[in-house]
């Protein structure tokens, strides 16, 4: 049988903001053939992500630039059409990795059966995949946050830092919660923080320092932003606090591999005797299972409030994309095909 593929191709590497300019849109007929265990999928949902543009560097990262004229990779929740593999069946929803494209062939082993009478199968690409496997592990294991601790988290509003967010209350933290414009601060509020705080609110790192120092202080820094709020709070870090650099994205815009700003602070660090560590999803993907024991009755009780910015179309992918380094998305983006 044949179906009409359509992928977006990564053609140039961006110097500033990410566009529809760094993409091209190839149209063809697929027909596929499977082999033992394959299966055929159509993409449903598929995700974008601020790594995305990591990825786009010039530079090696945790792994080396993604390579020009190939598919832009991405998680994708998809429907099997044709199935191979006795584990699968046509009408199943699956997690996969499988790009910017409507169409796969993929092998079982590379797929996940979804639940959709358990769990919407957005959540796959959300609080219950890769953005809440790095929100636990990284607050849990890395800011090891204790109760009454005063826990900073940038991007607050975002699809990692507003579960930390909420981890983070759900641990007995107070949590001084940075965003970007008052809706999202409204939002935070209502999630139970200490204090929500307009990040734009504050002419410079000093300014915002102040207060951050008048509310007690920070124990643990989830860092998802980076520059100027950064420079802030390393100078106002509590005894022995735990930093976890989770994102830059302050610096994503053409920063990427000569940063604006630097840390300038880490005399702080010594101070202070903090700890500071980066955290990447990878990491605790073999613990998939262990997250999703903790938080997943979270979810079932309607107990974790996750937003979706969901874009329809795919041919929005790049522009959605290019949004996540605006002002106005919150919690996880994803293209509804």
């Amino acid at each position: 049988m044949n179906y009409p593929l359509q992928q977006w191709i990564y053609i140039k590497r961006p110097q500033g903001r990410v566009g529809k300019q760094h993409y091209k849109l190839v149209e063809s007929e697929f027909s596929p053939v499977l082999s033992a265990n394959e299966v055929l999928v159509e993409a449903k949902y598929i995700s974008v992500d601020p790594y995305m543009r990591i990825q786009q560097a010039e530079k090696n990262n945790w792994e080396q630039p993604h390579p020009l004229n190939t598919l832009q990779g991405a998680a994708t929740v998809s429907e099997v059409l044709e199935s191979n593999h006795s584990d699968f069946v046509v009408g199943d929803y699956v997690l996969g990795y499988t790009g910017w494209q409507t169409h796969a062939k993929v092998h079982g082993s590379d797929i996940e059966k979804l639940d959709p009478k358990k769990h919407d199968i957005t959540t796959a690409l959300g609080v219950l995949g890769m953005p809440g496997r790095t929100a636990w592990f990284g607050l849990m294991e890395v800011g090891k946050p204790r109760a009454g601790d005063i826990v900073v988290v940038s991007g607050a509003a975002g699809a990692v830092g507003s579960l930390v967010t909420q981890f983070a209350i759900r641990n007995g933290c107070k949590v001084i919660a940075l965003a970007g414009s008052k809706e999202k601060c409204e939002w935070l509020t209502s999630l139970g923080v200490y204090q929500a705080l307009n990040y734009k609110d504050y002419s410079d790192a000093a300014s915002l320092a102040i207060q951050l120092e008048k509310l007690g202080g920070v124990d643990v820094y989830f860092d998802n932003v980076g520059g100027m709020i950064t420079d802030a709070v390393l100078s106002v870090l509590n005894l022995r606090a735990r930093v976890v650099i989770c994102g830059q994205i302050s610096q994503y815009d053409g920063g990427l591999d000569s940063p604006e700003l630097a840390p300038r602070f880490l005399h702080q660090m010594l101070y202070k005797r903090a700890s500071i560590q980066g955290v990447l999803a990878r990491d605790y993907t073999h613990r998939m299972d262990e997250m999703i024991k903790h938080v997943g009755p979270w979810v079932e009780a309607g107990e974790i409030e996750f937003k979706t910015s969901i874009v329809q179309g795919f041919e929005q992918l790049p522009d959605a994309l290019a949004s996540l380094f605006g002002s106005n998305n919150m919690g996880k983006a994803m293209v509804k095909i």
